[in-house]
């Protein structure tokens, strides 16, 4: 399967001497085309630095990167490329339609669609208005239409959510499934926020002090019921084998469909059900074993 991405034994050091800063430290990883890709890592981790070198932004101190099979910073693969690194920034005397229109007509894009897109993004009603008075969360969703716009093959999104409130997570949330489900596109994103991870991501890469630590595939997670009653043992002794505990709270790997049974099996023992609820237990205890957070 050809890659979306890939780094060989890529290395990128920041300044000289007693002061230098390794971001990236022998770094190899393929991430392949089709659906969506994870990248995560506390901050620090190399994860801007590994898209800012694949995009031509930056170049390595040693090793390679390619971009769709081409070396970095070439023009045919950029065309195809769309990107949101950190918080875009804009003309602040256009408004959100004059700077999507401009940038289009600067990548040549024939029949942009940049109506339907500001309404993807959900930024309709704010077309135009000046992206002077637009919040962080705004600019981010303008970011993402002005990375979408070409129709790219490919988008790397780096932190696309920052800023968002809650009603805003879930809408680009939703738009960066339907991209890859229904557009064919790949989506390479690096998020902070596990839970966002947990429901777009196919796959993820961790990233730890400039090094790959490990490749999960999240089909194979399984979410887990966070049981917090008491007495735990009791608990346990109704779960058997599936059943671990987790500080104060007991992580039951059931189904869904089991859980009604084994709610009403917990209150005929007497056991005191304080709070039951899905969690994505397995990617949060991943992040923290394989970045060492």
């Amino acid at each position: 399967m050809t890659t979306a991405l890939q780094a060989i034994g890529l290395t990128k050091t920041f300044g000289s001497g007693g002061g230098a800063v390794r971001a990236l430290d022998d770094f190899s990883l393929d991430i392949p085309r089709g659906g969506v890709f994870g990248v995560l890592g506390p901050n620090g981790a190399g994860k801007s630095t590994l898209f800012r070198l694949a995009l031509g932004l930056i170049r390595p101190t040693s090793g390679e990167v390619r971009l769709l099979d081409a070396p970095a910073g070439d023009i045919g693969a950029l065309r195809r490329i769309g990107s949101v690194i950190e918080t875009p920034r804009f003309h602040p005397y256009l408004t959100a339609r004059e700077t999507l229109t401009m940038l289009a007509t600067l990548s040549g894009v024939k029949d942009p669609q940049i109506g339907p897109w500001l309404e993807r993004v959900g930024l309709a009603e704010a077309a135009d208005r000046r992206t002077k008075g637009f919040s962080v969360g705004m600019k981010q969703r303008l970011g993402l239409a002005a990375a979408l716009i070409t129709r790219p093959e490919a988008v790397i999104l780096d932190e696309p959510t920052s800023g968002m409130d809650p009603s805003g997570i879930l809408e680009i949330r939703a738009l960066i499934r339907e991209l890859a489900d229904r557009d064919g596109v790949t989506v390479i994103l690096a998020s902070h926020q596990l839970d966002e991870v947990q429901r777009v991501c196919n796959r993820v890469a961790f990233l730890s002090k400039g090094r790959l630590t490990a490749i999960e595939d999240l089909s194979q997670a399984q979410a887990q019921l966070r049981i917090l009653a008491t007495p735990q043992l009791a608990v346990l002794d109704i779960l058997g084998k599936r059943g671990t505990v987790s500080g104060e709270a007991v992580l039951a790997a059931v189904t869904r469909a089991e859980t009604p049974d084994l709610i009403r099996a917990l209150a005929s023992r007497g056991i005191d059900v304080v709070e039951a609820r899905w969690v994505s237990g397995d990617l949060e205890q991943a992040y923290l074993f394989h970045t060492g957070s």
